[in-house]
């Protein structure tokens, strides 16, 4: 794992940062895996801790001591599976349409959860709109008639999402770093003055949906950030993410569509120090919002993108999924049980993994900004983190008896308010658990402002 933290750093400009104390099993039972899970799942908690550091150090001076429990990262990692409302029920992340399906030379993962999806993947493949249960027969005999990579390319074509299994060799991956971090421009403006958490005072404003994005954004909160997400009216968040996407963070619902809405959009990145976009490369371009616009447009802001797959790849400007991409880049193939069906992680990792890049990325460009008066676009994406998985290597899966994965993770479990409860932010700075802010979640109900400063 050192290693692989070390790697991070590097790509972070943080090699070299004082260390963190790491305590609790190296490979955590709920994250065995054949792939380096429990490895990569603490090495990017621990970059996002480390990069905490050095913030709180560039403003102040003093750099706090930082400690992470690897059991609390294990369950972090499953955090979504882990939510549960009042009465201790949990909610299903995934559609009936989303899962595996047998081609006629392979296999085919689907993404259904929200209903465009699920539309647009019926009529690419001529299957009548109906109850699940009623279209599943028809959609599995569609599949099974066709070769995977036809799947594929006619389902994309429509605007629905479904990939080929592939194996590692047959991906085509890139070779751009983990996090990659640009600089740019210079910034006149400075931070705001320090608190009591690293990130204290700062306001991120957060264009991000399901898991990876909401991960890190709401992890800035815990560090002490002001988080306001913004949801585009039209298109409403599913149940689960509408609670577990907004923990941490205000939440607001804004028609960026219009002229009004945009200019709103705009007033809001006025007073933004970091900018975070969880959409397709370009998709941002048309409302201004693409890292050389805000470069242009709003001067010492720092931009954090994320994407499914590498931008400037081939699928580049391809929408996409944790659960799609770990089919396309070969995991399902590296993680099979039986050499006949594509397996998967023990956790959605390359959401997880990636969301706490994504806000040790925004930190340590704080901290440079602190520093030299430097902004930074940070670029990181899920094919990118499931590359460094990969690239681990394989390792014998943990024989030990499996944990009670519901107890040890109710061990790190918190109120959120109205009954309803989840697992509490990784981490300790100065021996204190950090802790959610903007408690209970309520998504899109909050003005389009910025909390006033305390």
């Amino acid at each position: 794992m050192a290693t692989l933290l070390d790697g991070v750093l590097d790509d972070l400009g943080l090699r070299g940062a004082a260390g963190l104390r790491i305590t609790g099993d190296p490979r955590p039972a709920a994250l065995a895996s054949p792939l380096a899970v429990a490895e990569c799942a603490t090495a990017s908690v621990a970059a996002c801790l480390t990069a905490a550091a050095a913030l709180s150090h560039a403003r102040t001076g003093r750099r706090p001591d930082i400690a992470l429990d690897t059991e609390h990262v294990a369950a972090a990692m499953r955090s979504e599976v882990w939510l549960r409302d009042a009465h201790g029920r949990g909610i299903d992340g995934f559609a009936p349409l989303s899962r595996l399906w047998q081609s006629a030379d392979g296999w085919v993962r689907t993404h259904a959860n929200y209903p465009w999806h699920r539309s647009a993947l019926l009529a690419s493949l001529n299957v009548p709109d109906g109850q699940d249960t009623d279209v599943e027969t028809a959609l599995a005999d569609a599949i099974a008639a066709l070769p995977a990579a036809e799947v594929e390319r006619v389902v994309y074509a429509a605007g629905g999402l479904a990939v080929a299994a592939r194996t590692p060799a047959q991906w085509q991956g890139g070779t751009s770093p983990l996090v990659g971090m640009v600089p740019l421009g210079h910034a006149s403006l400075r931070l705001p003055e320090p608190g009591r958490l690293p990130a204290s005072g700062l306001k991120v404003l957060d264009l991000t949906r399901v898991i990876a994005g909401p991960v890190g954004t709401r992890m800035l909160g815990a560090l002490g950030a002001d988080v306001l997400r913004v949801d585009d009216p039209h298109r409403p968040e599913l149940a689960l993410h509408a609670v577990d996407g907004v923990i941490g963070k205000a939440s607001t619902a804004l028609d960026a569509g219009t002229e009004n809405g945009r200019q709103v959009l705009h007033r809001l990145l006025d007073q933004a120090d970091v900018l975070v976009t969880g959409y397709r490369p370009g998709a941002m371009r048309r409302l201004g919002l693409d890292p050389d616009q805000v470069a242009e447009q709003h001067p010492g802001t720092i931009v954090v993108t994320l994407s499914a797959w590498e931008p400037g790849g081939i699928w580049g400007s391809r929408r996409g999924f944790d659960s799609l991409v770990q089919i396309a880049t070969g995991i399902g193939w590296a993680t099979t049980t039986d050499g006949i069906r594509p397996g998967a992680l023990p956790c959605q990792l390359l959401d997880h993994a990636t969301g706490y890049l994504i806000a040790a990325g925004a930190l340590a460009a704080s901290a440079r900004r602190a520093r030299t008066g430097e902004t930074t676009h940070v670029s990181v994406s899920l094919a990118r983190t499931a590359r460094c998985l990969l690239d681990q290597g394989m390792r014998p899966a943990k024989q030990d008896a499996p944990d009670d994965a519901k107890h040890q993770a109710d061990a790190y479990r918190t109120a959120l308010g109205n009954g309803w409860s989840a697992i509490s932010p990784p981490g300790q700075l100065n021996s204190r658990p950090l802790n959610w802010p903007h408690l209970p979640p309520a998504y899109a109900q909050s003005p389009p402002v910025w909390s006033p400063t305390p």
